[in-house]
């Protein structure tokens, strides 16, 4: 049990043009211009943090997420890159994803986002049909998202996922499964296709609209898959499917109980180490990061520790383990438990068993069998805490 997980960074961009009704993120409409300078300077000072116990761990992926990363300039964007391997030691084949909303790029911007070394994107297109743009309040149409995935190709992406929603106001089966084929006829090589929830906090929450009912919700997902498993894409967690060996490696990262550095305002952050010098017979300790998550705040230049952090108790750690790893479809070998956690697979030897007599979870590793992924909520409840 000498190795740690693998590290990934992810860098949180909390900017938007506009708040979406549905977005429960640490997002904020902009007011101005993006603050560019002052951001890098305070991710500079987020990363000096751990920089020098990171800096022999090689990073699998760097992920800009938010809010809209892509209202960042390809300057901004080589500038943190740069920071980053100057700090860190980045894998030859390092993921590097970028979430953009078609509303705020175009072929220039593409292309300076590929020469910054950006070399995967994540496209919020959540849907095709202008009507149902306009529900969700967002900036661009459905043409605007055909054409930024199609500027994104000329620029040099190989890899690009597309972010789309279904269980739209107002949506009907085809008009949801219509996306589904646009998608497909775009050729991504990566969907993430989720079911809209209403979440408190949001202008949804407060202002309800009508959502399609279970039936129909049900109809939607079961030939959504059919489409999408004909079309040659592999359903490998939850909500995303790719085709083969084109799974996000970033996300696999989270879903694995991997380890993260998280940078920016809000950012969390998942840490391991051996608290013992020698790693043979020592413990694995896991920390918990998080930084504040007001952008004004998070700016301001202040002496100290910039991250809050918290060990992670033994008795959490099955809890946070299964509520990742369950998602894959296939799930992990059983042997990963005890080299993320540190605690032996006996932990959750009660717990394992009893779903395993209910047809909940497979024999063979932590997966989830088809009737457990239909009540997942149920199965990792049962390690809670």
């Amino acid at each position: 049990m000498s190795r740690l997980p693998p590290l990934a960074v992810y860098l949180h961009v909390p900017w938007c043009v506009r708040k979406c009704p549905y977005c429960d993120f640490n997002s904020h409409a902009l007011s101005g211009e993006v603050p560019e300078r002052a951001w890098l300077e305070r991710i500079a000072d987020d990363l000096a943090e751990d920089a020098a116990t990171l800096a022999a761990r090689p990073v699998v992926s760097i992920f800009f997420g938010g809010g809209t990363p892509s209202l960042l300039t390809p300057a901004t964007v080589g500038s943190v890159l740069d920071l980053l391997a100057g700090r860190l030691t980045l894998a030859a084949d390092v993921e590097i994803t970028l979430e953009a909303n078609p509303g705020t790029v175009d072929a220039d911007r593409f292309h300076g986002f590929r020469s910054a070394g950006v070399n995967r994107l994540s496209l919020g297109v959540q849907s095709f049909a202008d009507q149902a743009l306009a529900a969700l309040g967002r900036i661009h149409g459905g043409r605007e998202a055909i054409t930024a995935v199609e500027a994104a190709r000329r620029a040099g992406f190989e890899r690009i996922n597309l972010d789309l929603m279904h269980g739209l106001p107002g949506q009907s089966p085809e008009e949801a499964l219509a996306d589904i084929d646009q998608a497909i006829a775009l050729a991504g090589d990566h969907l993430s296709w989720y079911q809209l929830t209403i979440e408190p906090n949001t202008e949804f929450h407060a202002r309800p609209p009508l959502l399609p009912v279970e039936d129909v919700l049900a109809d939607i997902e079961s030939e959504g898959a059919a489409r999408l498993t004909a079309a040659g894409y592999d359903r490998y967690e939850v909500s995303a499917w790719a085709r083969p060996g084109e799974a996000c490696r970033h996300n696999l990262n989270y879903w694995t109980f991997g380890d993260y550095l998280g940078l920016g305002p809000g950012a969390h952050g998942k840490l391991s180490s051996w608290a013992a010098a020698d790693p043979v017979g020592g413990r694995l300790e896991v920390v918990r990061s998080r930084h504040t998550r007001s952008p004004r705040d998070w700016l301001a230049a202040r002496p100290g520790p910039r991250a809050k952090r918290d060990i992670v108790a033994n008795a959490v750690l099955p809890e946070e383990f299964m509520l990742n790893a369950l998602r894959l479809i296939e799930g992990v070998d059983e042997d990963l438990f005890e080299a993320r956690t540190g605690l032996p697979l006996a932990t959750v030897a009660a717990e394992l068993a009893a779903l395993r007599r209910e047809a909940l979870l497979r024999p063979d590793r932590l997966a989830t069998t088809s009737l457990g992924l239909r009540f997942l909520d149920r199965v990792v409840g049962r390690f809670l805490t």
